[in-house]
């Protein structure tokens, strides 16, 4: 298993695929399939049978997990994707921004 950058409440771009520049927010992680579920980014349309919950039923548009290699962390200060690195301030971890050099 891979180390992951990213963290849920993060802002991110996609980088690659069909959803290429479009941002959000991430709602949740999935440490053991390396994926991301991006708020309003790679949504899919899912058929829904009529239940005591939705007594209409229908189609419900809702978020698909997004693999972790292609979205990137958006600096807070540039507005830009960048990489992120790890230092120690104090007796903290910290996660700064390669290209502001900006705590995150």
């Amino acid at each position: 298993m891979i180390k992951l950058k990213i963290k849920s409440g993060d802002t991110v771009r996609v980088i690659a695929g069909d959803h290429k520049g479009a941002e959000g927010k991430v709602l949740r992680v999935d440490r053991e399939k390396n994926k991301a579920i991006v708020e309003g980014v790679n949504m899919v349309s899912k058929h829904t049978k009529p239940s005591a919950k939705n007594p209409q039923g229908g189609i419900v548009k809702k978020e698909a997990p997004i693999h972790i290699s292609n979205i990137s962390l958006i600096d807070p200060k540039t507005k830009k994707a960048t990489r992120t690195g790890v230092k120690v301030e104090g007796d903290k971890k910290v996660r700064f921004s390669k290209k502001s050099n900006q705590v995150l």
